[in-house]
């Protein structure tokens, strides 16, 4: 059984990135665990904390989960033409302290959505930049920018587009067979 962690970076409640990720999660093969690696509490990636052995609980706990899981999916919004403070700062506490990056050869995955018709490029392209320093081979085809993602999200936040459920399907079978190659 694989075990793959869901990191979602809005931490909105009613998040349209929580609903697209966790309905893509749904479509891996029942033999795959998903586990979702919460980020909303993880303090600030401060080095000093490390280096004078004083990591948070929050750190260790965040850094044992991650520890476990063999790939990671990641979802994102973009704000700003970026990616939320929340997950570069997952990132960082992840790959911390220098020599330790638990992120090291997990297959990935990026999934990135707005209201606009943009996708998240930005924020997809930022957060992939880290994803190559980190030593993720992250899946490159089929790549997912779901754009006006509030026109086929109904009022329980539930995918109501078939044409969009086939294309997550078509991701999620993607990543499938990155991770067999691992």
């Amino acid at each position: 059984m694989k075990t793959i962690g869901l990191v979602i970076g809005s931490l909105r409640k009613g998040s349209y990135t929580r609903a697209i990720a966790t309905q893509a999660a749904q479509m891996l093969p029942k033999d795959f665990k998903v586990k979702e690696l919460n980020i909303a509490n993880l303090p600030l990636y401060n080095q000093d904390l490390d280096d004078e052995n004083r990591a948070p609980a929050e750190w260790e706990a965040f850094r044992s989960e991650l520890n476990v899981v063999d790939a990671v999916i990641f979802a994102t919004p973009e704000y700003n033409r970026g990616l939320p403070a929340a997950l570069k700062n997952a990132l960082d506490v992840g790959s911390r302290p220098y020599g330790q990056n638990l992120w090291d050869q997990k297959p990935a995955v990026i999934i990135s959505d707005t209201p606009g018709a943009m996708g998240g490029f930005g924020a997809n392209h930022q957060l992939r930049q880290s994803l190559v320093f980190l030593n993720m081979p992250t899946l490159q085809q089929p790549e997912a920018y779901i754009g006006n993602v509030t026109s086929f999200l109904d009022d329980d936040l539930k995918i109501t587009n078939d044409s969009t459920k086939k294309f997550l399907q078509s991701i999620m079978d993607a990543f499938v067979q990155l991770i067999e190659r691992y």
